[in-house]
C-alpha cells in the first residue's frame, strides 16, 4: 500500500535473500541501537512493534542521492538482472551500519544468504570489498592487497592487456554520519510506564505480545497449544508455503529475560530468545577470553553455527519453563518437537566451559556447505582420565538418522574404560554400524550414505588432531581478468587508439539500469501498481501422474470469501488445444492428466491469499491409468519416444572399430536442473474494454509467441493483443514457452470477468509447473588406439522430455550438433531419442542441450585416457581439431585456430603442468583428502539451427529535442542487451549514451520478434539497431553537410526501422549435412578441486577460463556472462539435483530443498581472460555471442572431482574406471571413494 517495491519476494521461505531489509531496535540492556539484516518474508509485521525498518528505498535513490553501497555494486558490474540486488545492498548496508570497516570475511558471512543466479558473485564482492580496511583498488590484486603489477606471476606483463573492469575514482565516500538516524521516539531506555500486553487481530490469526515474562507464562498456561514464536524461521515457512494456520500466536521476542546473557565461573547462560547470531558472538567472546582448552565446547558450536543457514536466518532464528532439563536425546522427542510440556517455555540454555581432558567436536554434512538442514550431523565428546588416553566418559549423538536426535548409548558404554587407540576405533566402528540404523524409508533416503557418514564422523573424531581432516573453510573469491586494449594497461577500453573517446563500443560501460536496480527503482512485472478492480489467479494442478479426470468440484472453493470464479477448459473462448510442431498441447487438462503439476483449472479471487487458499479446496476425482513411469530407463523399456528421432553420422563406423586397438562401452547420466530465476513467472492481463483489446505486462523471453498463444486461446487477432516486457528477473530459457500458457490462462480469466488479472507463481508452484533442463543419458561405444586417438564413436543420446514435446526435439538436435565438441573423430555417429514420460515437460535452459552433448563426449575422452593410463589433457589434445580449415560432423566449415589458442593459453595461464605435479604431491601426502584438476576445450554453435529465428528488428526514433528512443525485439534479462544496443546506437548517431533510452520490449512496436535465446540476442538486435541508425544517418548526412553549424538538437526529428536477417541455417538430418550455426564461440577452462573422502564434501579451489568473444562490445558485460554461466554450471554439475517421489511428485521445490550455488561455492580463485586479437566477421562489430557457452565449463569441476576420486581409489587398489553420474553430489563422491566404512555399510544394507 505504501508503494515501496524495492524489496523483492523471491521464495517465501527466507532462503534466497531477495527480500532482505534492515531491522533496528534500541536495546536498553546494552543502551545502544542494534541493526539486523532479516528476510522480510519471514518477519511478521506484528513483531516489529518498537522497531525501525529500512528498505533499499530508504538509503538512497537516483532522484536524490545514492548510498555508496548502491553506487559501488552498480559500478562494479554487480547487478545483471537486478532482482537480487536490493537484497545484496541491504545486507551490505546493515554490515556497514554495524562495522564501517569490515573485513572480506565479514562480507562473505554477510552475503552468504543472498543468492544470485546471474553474476557469479565475483563483481558483487569486488564492489563491496572497496569498503574494507585494506582497499584492493586493483581487481587483479591478491588477497593481501598487492596490485597485480607487484606480483611475480602477473598476467599484465604485456602492454596490450588490461584487467580493470571498473574504477573507484570519484565514488561517494562512506560517511556514517550521513546514515539514517534511529527514530527518536523509539529511543526509550527506561520505560516511563509498565509494559503492556499487545494484541493484534487478523482475518484468521490473533497475535499476542505479552507484557513480560510473567504474562507470557500465564498466557502459555491458558493457551497451551498456541505456538510460541520468536524468530519465525520454523513457523513462518509453514504458514507462507504450506498454508498452516494458527488461530493464536504468542510472541516472545520482546521479553528481556529471554534475551539475557550471563557469564558464570563455569559457563554461560544464554537466553532462549537470543538469535543464533548473538549466540555465535557470545561464543566467540568466550573463545577469545578463555583460551583454547576451556573453550573447546564453544569452538565446536561456532564451527557449526558458521555454516548453519544464512546470516539473515541466524539473525532471526533462536534456540527456542522454569524447570531445569538436560538437553539430551530425551529432550528432543521428534523432528521439531521437544519434551517441554504445552504450558512450559524454554527460558535459557546453560553452556558449560570445557573441563580438563575433555574434547568436543561437531560434524555436519549438508547439500551445500552453508545450509540450514544437514543430511547428517553429529556432536561427540570424550573425557579422558587425567594424564592418560583411557576413556572416562563418551557421548556420541547423531541427527539425520532418525526422527529425532539419536545417542549411541550402547557404543558409548562399551568404549568407556578403553584406551583411545586403533583397537577402540575398530570396535567403535563395528558397534556404531550395528547400533545406528537408518531405515530405507527414512525421509530423504540416502540410507547407505547416511550410514557411511555415521562411521566417517566417528573416524574423524578419533583423528581430530590431524589437520588434514579439518572441514573446508569458506573463502572470498578473488579474480583476475584480462582483455585486449592497445594502449596502457590501466586503460579501461577494448578499443583501437584511433577510436574517438566519445565512441562507447568496446568499453566496459555499466549496465544501463544498474543504478535503478541497486536503488529498487527498477520495475518488474509484479512491481506495477494494482489496477482498479484487479483480481488474482491461482492454478489448480494435478496430484496424479497419469489419470482420467472423473469430476471437478469447485463448489467449496467458490463459496469461500473473495472468490470470484473458477475457470477450466470449458471457459476457453478460443482453442484449449493447439498444435506445436504436430504435437498437441493443452492449456487446461480436459479428460486426462499426464503429470503431477499439470494445470487443470484456476481460481480467480480478490486477493492472492484468497486465490491460493481456494485453489487448495477444488476437489478433483481421478481414475488412475497405467502405465506410469518417470525415468529414461523406464521409457526405453516401454519404447516411449517422441518423434522425430534424429541421427548424425560421418565416416565409416565399422571400419573405424576394426582399426582400433581397443573398444570401450559405457554410459553417462546427466541430471536435470531447475532454472531458479530469482523472479518467478507471472504477468498482469488488463482488458481494455474496447474492441476486445488486451494489454499484457509479462515476464517473457518471447513476447511474440506469448501474443500468438493468447490470441489462439481467446480466439482474437494478434493486433488486439499487446505484450509489454520491461525486464526479467532472470530467464535462462525458462520464460520462453511456459509463460505463454500462463498468460493465456490469465487472459482467459480477464476475458471471463472483464477485470484485470494478476498471476504470480509461488516459488514451489513455479518449480512444479514449469520444470527445467532435460536429464540426459548417453550410451557409447568407442574405438581407440593405444595413444588415446579415437577412431570411432557411436553414441546414443536419450533425453527425458517429460509428458509433452515442448522444445525437447530442438534440445536433442543441439546435443547432437555438439557431440564432437572440439574433436576430430573421423568416424562418428549419434542417435537422439526424446523419451516421453509422465513428468512435467522439460523445456529450454541456458545451453539448450549443448552442455549435455558436450559433456558426454568429454566423458568418453576422460574414460579413454583412464584406460590408456594417459593424462586426460593429452588425450584431448591429440584428438583436437587443428587444421586451419575443418569440417564438423554435420559438414559445416570452420577454423579451429582460436579454439586451439584458447586451449594453449588456458594451459599456460592456469600453470597446468606445474599444478599437476603439486596435486600429485598433495595426494601422496594426504590419504583422506584428494585433489583433481581438469581442463577442457569448447566449440559452441551460436544462433538458431532453424534459420527463420536468426533475425532481429528495431525501431529508432529521434525527437525534436535530440533525444533518441529505441525499441527492439529482444528481452533484457540481465545480459545487457539494452546496454549494448545503446552503445551501438551511440557510435553511429554520434550522440552520448545518456541521450538514448530503451523503454521496453513491446509487440506493438516491433512485431513478430524472435525469442531472446541461443546467445543470439545482441547479434540480431545489435545489427537491427545498427541498420536503423545508419538509415537515419544517411537521411541526415545531406542536412549535416549543408548546415555544419547545426547542433544535434537542431536537426529534424526522424524515425526508422532496422532489420537484420542472418544467413540461412539448417540441417538435412537425412544427409547429416548443413550449416547449423551462424558461427562458433570458442573457449577453454581449467578447474581444480579438493574432496573429503570421508564425507564427500568438496571445495572448488581455482578456475581459469580463456574465452573467445571476438572483439567485445562491452568486456565487463561479457566477463559477467562468462562468470555467471560458469557458476550456473557449478550448480548443474555438482550441487543441483532434482528429486521425485515414487508417485512423480517433485520433492526439491524451493531453496529449502533445492540448492543453487551460493557465495561459499565459488572458487577462491576465478580468473577470466578474453582472447586477444580475435575477430568474428559474422557478427556485429566482430563480437561473439557469449550467454550460453560458459555453462558447460562447470563440467571441469565434475571431471576434476572424478580425477580426485580416482586418486583415492588408486591408493586403495581399486579400479580408476567407475560409474559416476552428474551432478557430483556429496553422496556420490563419498560412496565412490570406497573404503572399509562404505564396505561395512554395503554389506549390511
Amino acid at each position: 500500500s505504501v508503494g515501496l517495491t524495492g524489496t523483492k519476494y523471491g521464495c517465501g521461505g527466507g532462503g534466497c535473500g531477495a527480500c532482505t531489509v534492515m531491522v533496528s531496535r534500541y536495546d536498553p540492556i546494552q543502551e545502544t541501537v542494534l541493526h539486523w539484516s532479516v528476510t522480510a518474508c519471514l518477519q511478521p509485521i506484528c513483531s516489529l512493534h518498537g522497531a525501525a525498518v529500512v528498505t533499499v528505498e530508504g538509503i538512497g535513490s537516483t532522484k536524490t542521492k545514492l548510498h555508496p553501497v548502491q553506487e559501488r555494486i552498480a559500478k562494479a558490474h554487480g547487478s545483471q538482472c537486478g532482482f537480487c540486488t536490493p537484497g545484496m545492498v541491504m545486507s551490505m548496508y546493515t554490515l556497514l551500519r554495524n562495522n564501517p570497516q569490515p573485513t572480506t570475511e565479514d562480507i562473505r558471512e554477510t552475503l552468504g544468504g543472498n543468492l544470485c543466479r546471474c553474476t557469479g558473485y565475483r563483481p558483487i564482492i569486488d564492489g563491496f570489498k572497496t569498503f574494507c580496511n585494506t582497499l584492493i583498488s586493483c581487481q587483479n590484486g591478491d588477497r593481501n592487497g598487492k596490485c597485480c603489477m607487484e606480483n611475480s606471476n602477473s598476467h599484465n606483463n604485456e602492454s596490450d592487456i588490461s584487467g580493470e573492469l571498473f574504477s573507484m575514482d570519484n565514488v561517494l565516500p562512506l560517511d556514517p554520519t550521513q546514515d539514517l538516524i534511529f527514530p527518536p521516539e523509539l529511543l526509550v531506555s527506561k520505560p516511563c510506564k509498565k509494559a503492556e500486553r499487545l494484541c493484534f487481530q487478523g482475518e484468521k490469526v490473533r497475535w499476542i505480545s505479552p507484557a513480560d515474562l510473567k504474562d507470557l507464562i500465564k498466557l502459555k498456561a491458558e493457551y497451551s497449544n498456541a505456538p510460541l514464536l520468536v524468530g519465525n524461521t520454523t513457523i513462518g515457512p509453514k504458514m507462507n508455503l504450506k498454508g498452516t494456520v494458527h488461530p493464536l500466536v504468542l510472541y516472545g521476542g520482546s521479553i528481556p529475560e529471554l534475551r539475557t546473557i550471563k557469564w558464570r565461573n563455569n559457563g554461560v547462560t544464554v537466553g532462549a530468545g537470543c538469535s543464533l547470531s548473538v549466540l555465535k558472538d557470545v561464543l566467540l567472546q568466550g573463545i577469545e577470553e578463555l583460551g583454547p582448552e576451556k573453550s573447546r565446547v564453544y569452538q565446536a558450536l561456532v564451527q557449526t553455527l558458521q555454516c548453519l543457514a544464512s546470516k539473515q536466518i541466524r539473525n532471526m532464528a533462536v534456540s527456542n519453563g522454569a524447570r531445569e532439563i538436560c538437553l539430551s536425546e530425551e529432550f528432543f522427542t521428534d523432528f521439531g518437537k521437544t519434551a517441554l510440556r504445552p504450558d512450559e517455555i524454554l527460558l535459557a540454555i546453560d553452556i558449560p566451559h570445557s573441563r580438563p581432558w575433555e574434547f568436543v567436536s561437531a560434524f555436519r554434512q549438508a547439500q551445500r556447505r552453508e545450509f540450514s538442514f544437514s543430511i547428517v550431523n553429529s556432536g561427540m565428546r570424550v573425557t579422558f582420565r587425567h594424564d592418560s588416553n583411557v576413556v572416562e566418559n563418551l557421548d556420541i549423538f547423531y541427527g539425520g538418522v532418525g526422527p529425532t536426535l539419536v545417542k549411541a548409548r550402547h557404543t558409548c558404554k562399551e568404549l568407556m574404560g578403553r584406551k583411545w587407540d586403533e583397537k577402540l576405533l575398530v570396535v567403535g566402528t563395528q558397534l556404531l554400524e550395528e547400533e545406528i540404523y537408518v531405515p530405507p524409508t527414512a525421509p530423504g533416503g540416502q540410507e547407505e550414505y547416511r550410514k557411511a557418514l555415521v562411521l566417517s564422523f566417528f573416524f574423524k573424531f578419533y583423528m581430530q588432531y590431524l589437520s588434514a581432516l579439518k572441514p573446508f573453510k569458506n573463502e572470498v573469491p578473488q579474480a583476475n581478468h584480462s582483455f585486449q586494449v592497445v594502449s596502457l594497461p590501466m586503460k579501461l577500453q577494448l578499443v583501437p587508439e584511433t577510436q574517438s573517446s566519445n565512441d562507447p563500443v568496446g568499453r566496459p560501460n555499466v549496465h544501463q539500469a544498474a543504478l535503478q536496480q541497486a536503488t529498487g527503482e527498477a520495475v518488474y512485472y509484479d512491481d506495477i501498481p494494482s489496477v482498479k478492480g484487479e483480481l488474482f489467479v491461482s492454478m489448480v494442478t494435478s496430484t496424479r501422474a497419469h489419470a482420467k479426470i472423473i469430476s471437478i468440484d469447485a463448489s467449496m472453493a467458490l463459496a469461500m470469501s473473495g472468490v470470484v470464479t473458477f475457470i477450466s477448459a470449458k471457459d476457453v473462448p478460443g482453442q484449449n488445444r493447439r498444435l506445436w510442431f504436430n504435437n498437441p498441447e493443452e492449456l487446461f487438462a480436459e479428460e486426462e492428466v499426464i503429470c503431477v503439476g499439470q494445470i487443470i483449472g484456476a481460481i480467480v479471487a480478490e486477493t492472492r491469499e484468497q486465490a491460493k487458499r481456494a485453489a487448495e479446496q477444488v476437489d478433483i476425482t481421478y481414475e488412475d491409468i497405467q502405465p506410469v513411469f518417470f525415468t529414461i530407463e523406464e521409457a526405453i523399456e516401454h519404447q516411449s519416444f517422441f518423434d522425430p528421432k534424429r541421427k548424425l553420422e560421418r565416416g565409416n563406423l565399422e571400419e573405424g572399430f576394426e582399426k582400433a586397438d581397443h573398444i570401450l562401452e559405457g554410459e553417462l547420466y546427466m541430471g536435470g536442473q531447475e532454472h531458479f530465476y530469482m523472479e518467478t513467472q507471472g504477468l498482469i492481463a488488463i482488458p481494455k474494454g474496447e474492441a476486445g483489446e488486451l494489454e499484457l505486462y509479462v515476464a517473457s523471453q518471447h513476447a511474440a509467441y506469448t501474443q500468438e498463444v493468447v490470441g489462439i486461446t481467446l480466439g482474437i487477432d494478434s493486433n488486439k493483443i499487446t505484450c509489454h516486457v520491461k525486464r526479467l528477473g532472470g530467464g535462462f530459457g525458462g520464460k520462453v514457452m511456459k509463460i505463454a500458457s500462463l498468460s493465456a490462462i490469465a487472459a482467459t480469466a480477464a476475458y471471463k470477468t472483464g477485470r484485470a488479472v494478476r498471476c504470480v507463481l509461488e516459488r514451489e508452484d513455479d518449480m512444479l509447473i514449469t520444470s527445467g533442463r532435460s536429464p540426459f543419458l548417453g550410451k557409447y561405444k568407442v574405438g581407440y588406439l593405444n595413444d588415446g586417438t579415437i577412431l570411432a564413436a557411436d553414441i546414443t543420446y536419450y533425453s527425458n522430455g517429460g509428458c509433452t514435446l515442448d522444445e525437447s526435439s530442438f534440445i536433442m538436435e543441439k546435443a547432437l550438433l555438439h557431440m564432437d565438441n572440439g574433436y576430430k573423430i573421423p568416424n562418428l555417429r549419434g542417435h537422439g531419442l526424446v523419451c516421453k514420460t509422465y513428468l512435467p515437460s522439460y523445456t529450454a535452459f541456458r545451453g539448450f542441450g549443448g552442455p549435455q552433448g558436450l559433456t558426454i563426449i568429454e566423458s568418453v575422452l576422460h574414460e579413454v585416457a583412464a584406460r590408456c593410463g594417459l593424462p586426460a589433457h593429452q588425450v584431448r589434445d591429440i584428438n583436437m581439431y587443428k587444421d586451419e580449415k575443418c569440417y564438423t560432423h554435420h559438414k559445416q566449415l570452420f577454423s579451429p585456430h582460436d579454439m586451439v589458442r584458447c586451449w594453449n593459453e588456458c594451459l599456460e595461464k592456469s600453470d597446468y603442468t606445474h599444478r599437476c605435479l603439486s596435486i600429485k604431491q598433495f595426494n601422496a601426502h594426504n590419504h583422506w583428502k584428494k585433489r583433481g584438476i581438469s581442463i577442457v576445450p569448447l566449440k559452441f554453435g551460436i544462433g538458431f539451427s532453424k534459420g527463420f529465428y536468426n533475425q532481429g528488428a528495431a525501431l529508432v526514433n529521434i525527437y525534436k529535442d535530440g533525444s533518441v528512443l529505441i525499441s527492439h525485439g529482444g528481452t533484457e534479462m540481465g545480459q545487457g542487451i539494452n546496454t549494448k544496443a545503446i552503445q551501438i546506437a551511440s557510435r553511429i548517431l554520434k550522440v552520448p549514451m545518456s541521450s538514448i533510452h530503451i523503454k521496453e520490449t513491446c509487440t506493438g512496436n516491433v512485431p513478430n520478434a524472435a525469442p531472446s535465446a541461443a546467445s543470439f540476442g545482441t547479434d540480431a538486435v545489435g545489427m537491427a539497431v545498427k541498420d536503423g541508425c545508419e538509415k537515419l544517418m544517411r537521411r541526415l548526412e545531406p542536412l549535416i553537410k549543408k548546415h555544419p553549424q547545426f547542433t544535434w538538437q537542431q536537426l529534424i526529428s526522424l524515425s526508422a526501422t532496422g532489420f537484420f536477417m542472418g544467413p540461412h541455417t539448417s540441417v538435412d538430418w537425412e544427409k547429416s549435412d548443413g550449416n547449423a550455426y551462424y558461427y562458433f564461440t570458442f573457449g577453454a577452462c581449467c578447474s581444480e578441486v579438493e574432496i573429503d573422502c570421508l564425507t564427500g564434501d568438496h571445495k572448488n579451489i581455482r578456475t581459469d577460463i580463456v574465452m573467445d568473444v571476438g572483439r567485445s562490445i562491452n568486456p565487463a558485460l561479457d566477463v559477467g556472462q562468462v562468470e555467471g554461466g560458469f557458476v550456473q554450471g557449478i550448480g548443474l554439475y555438482t550441487i543441483e539435483e532434482l528429486q521425485f517421489s515414487p508417485e512423480g511428485v517433485l520433492l526439491t521445490r524451493g531453496p529449502s530443498r533445492y540448492k543453487i550455488p551460493a557465495l561459499c561455492d565459488i572458487p577462491p580463485q576465478l580468473n577470466v581472460h578474453l582472447l586477444r586479437n580475435a575477430d568474428n566477421p559474422h557478427a556485429i562489430y566482430s563480437s561473439k555471442g557469449i550467454g550460453e557457452p560458459p555453462v558447460f565449463f562447470g563440467c571441469t569441476l565434475f571431471f576434476a572431482i572424478k580425477e580426485a576420486i580416482a586418486a583415492a581409489r588408486r591408493e586403495r587398489g581399486l579400479s580408476e574406471s567407475f560409474p559416476f553420474s552428474s551432478p557430483a553430489t556429496a553422496e556420490k563422491i563419498r560412496m565412490a571413494c570406497e573404503d572399509c566404512f562404505t564396505r561395512m555399510v554395503g554389506e549390511h544394507c
